[in-house]
């Protein structure tokens, strides 16, 4: 077996987050979230359940949602992630972004990551959803404080937003 491929190895990993190129060297099965929360000190994605149940870890790694919690390091290798900071910033922010402050859809916000970084790759695959495809990509994504209904208006909005503003990723 391959001395990279065992967890308590150390791996050297080259890969994008956010546009930038970056090398970091962590053991192989620390999970992409330590990584970009320790060491490159992007907060977006939360830490909630630790196991890929929750969603508040939620991230796109080469155009697909994924949760970070669970992604190991070594499977980065030259992967394109992003993070809640590389869709926008204050003033600048990305279409859904943008709808989720327009409807409001937050109360304590720690969901939010999952839910603007789900909606964000589900409207890259398909610009157009119905609401049950909608209601079915963020099925998984948990909010304990139940403001459910607005998140399904913010990813509304989020489709009107992104058909109206020239596509950015």
């Amino acid at each position: 077996m391959d001395k990279a491929a065992l967890p308590d190895a150390l791996v050297n990993v080259s890969c994008t987050v956010n546009g930038q190129a970056i090398q970091r060297t962590a053991m192989a099965d620390t999970p992409l979230l330590l990584v970009l929360r320790n060491d490159l000190a992007l907060n977006g994605p939360k830490y909630g359940c630790g196991l890929g149940e929750c969603g508040a870890c939620t991230v796109i790694v080469d155009g697909k949602a994924g949760r970070s919690c669970v992604l190991p390091w070594a499977g980065m290798q030259g992967r394109t992630i992003t993070t809640l900071e590389g869709l926008g910033a204050r003033g600048n922010l990305h279409p859904v972004q943008q709808a989720f402050v327009e409807e409001q859809a937050a109360q304590c916000g720690y969901c939010l990551n999952g839910m603007i970084m789900t909606t964000k790759a589900l409207l890259d695959r398909n610009p157009e959803p119905s609401d049950e495809q909608i209601r079915r990509a963020l099925a998984a994504n948990l909010c304990r404080c139940g403001t459910h209904l607005e998140i399904l208006k913010a990813a509304h909005r989020a489709v009107t937003l992104c058909r109206e503003c020239p596509r950015r990723d």
